[in-house]
Formats: structure tokens, sequence, C-alpha cells
């Protein structure tokens, strides 16, 4: 049945339904987590996985993450699109997704947050800083993001996901190689050392062209900015359009000495 020939209770009853199922993996996930392995274990494991996959097309690795973390593991989505998560979840159904919640966000961002939430079988955890926009603007004044954007990435978004991380031994990211030069060297598993766990990247050999056909043919979830010149998402105040041919990444931070916020530095 289409989902335009469902009628109102028939809608609220699936959301119901859904809602339902998210608070039972919740309530259930501290029995399916082992104790965290110490950093020295899981260090070994992922110089291993590294080595492992290094030189192949990423077959099989979210299936070896589901058998090796399970929900010991942590999705970073910006809601740029659902790609990511969505492929995770084919593994662990509702995984813990990490959304950075700044403050700064645009209308559409958020938007999308609130439709994967309300549609996908994730968790969403919003990561959130310590200081509101406004307790920042109060201690460090207005529109830091123009006067010292890397302490504004530190403290709304590299600072509280690092707290967020301590309780996870794995984190994956949709980090690309065809991002950007600083980029294409991204491996499909590394030891994070700046967070201590172990980081994981299986769209590093993707396109941008890949991950749209994904969501078309499988009918993702995508911000509506990617269709409006965004290829890549960030704060409203540090995001511009992309013109044709630059790289993906040049509408982040335009017209600064910063190509990074500091989560993959």
């Amino acid at each position: 049945m289409a989902d335009a020939a469902l009628s109102l209770a028939e809608r609220r009853q699936i959301q119901l339904d859904h809602d339902s199922e998210r608070v039972a993996h919740l309530a259930d996930r501290e029995h399916l987590l082992a104790p965290r392995r110490s950093n020295d274990e899981l260090r070994a494991i992922a110089d291993a996985a590294e080595a492992r996959f290094a030189a192949s097309d990423g077959a099989g690795l979210l299936e070896w993450v589901a058998d090796e973390f399970g929900y010991s593991t942590a999705v970073a989505c910006s809601m740029a699109d659902a790609v990511l998560p969505a492929v995770v979840a084919e593994h662990l159904p509702w995984v813990d997704t990490l959304f950075l919640e700044t403050g700064y966000h645009f209308a559409e961002t958020i938007g999308t947050r609130d439709a994967v939430e309300s549609s996908m079988k994730l968790s969403i955890v919003d990561v959130t800083p310590k200081r509101t926009v406004a307790e920042q603007d109060a201690e460090f004044g207005e529109r830091l993001y123009e006067r010292d954007p890397a302490l504004c990435c530190q403290m709304r978004k590299v600072d509280p996901l690092h707290a967020t991380l301590q309780g996870y031994e794995a984190w994956i990211t949709g980090v690309r190689r065809d991002e950007s030069e600083t980029r294409a060297n991204t491996p499909y598993v590394t030891w994070d050392d700046k967070n201590g766990l172990v980081k994981i990247n299986p769209m590093a050999a993707w396109s941008f062209d890949d991950l749209l056909d994904y969501a078309d043919k499988n009918d993702i979830i995508v911000n509506p900015l990617v269709n409006d010149g965004y290829p890549s998402i960030g704060c409203a105040t540090c995001t511009r359009r992309v013109a044709p041919g630059e790289d993906p990444r040049a509408g982040r931070w335009a017209g600064l000495d910063k190509t990074e916020c500091g989560l993959h530095a």
C-alpha cells in the first residue's frame, strides 16, 4: 500500500510502532554490550583490520564491524544525507547515530535529522556543546566563527564528540577520498589516537555520484541543500554553495585558511 493511500490513523500507528521499536532496542541495548576493551586491545584490532582491508574494495567491512563491535559502535552523520547510517543499519538496526547539534545548522539540516529519526531504524543521539550559542557569545563575543573558526569548531564539534565517543569502541564516518586532497588516502579502518577508539570509513572509495545514485535507488533521505549547490554541508554560518568544477568542500570556511573542523584531522 502506498503511503498516499494510508489513512491518518494508519500513518500514526506506523509512527507509534516505529518509536516503540526504538524504545525497545534502547531498553535492551545494555544487555547487548560487552565490557569496553582496553585501548591497547582496540588498537591491535584496528591495526590488523587496516592491513586486512587495505587492498580490498571494502567488501565484508560492515559485517566485520557488526561481529567485532556490535552496539559498541556509533555512526557519525552530518545529515547531508542518510546513506551512511542506512547502510550500517542493514547490519546494526537502531545503531546509535551521532548528530552534532552545534546550534548553527541550516533549517534544512534539522529537518533532515527529524525526518531520519521518524522514518529510519536509527537511534539519533544529539551531541551538544557545553555552552549554548548565547552562552558562547557572552563569554567569547558574537560571531566567534568569523574571528576564530578553529576555536568555535573545537568547542561546538570536536570536544563534544570526543566526550561522547568515550562510551564506544568504534565509530563509523562518511569520509570519502574524493572530497579533498587531505582525505585522498583515507583507509577503511584505522586507529583514532585522538579519540581513543577504532575509526571505520566504509565509504572511503565512494564518489559523490555513487552516494547520490545509491540514495536515489534505495529511496534514502537526502538533505535538500545537496541539490541546491551544497555537496558538503556544515554550519550555516560557515558554508556556501559550491560552483561547478570546484572541490566539493570548497564551500566550507570559504576565504579562510581552514579546510577541516578538526573531527578528522
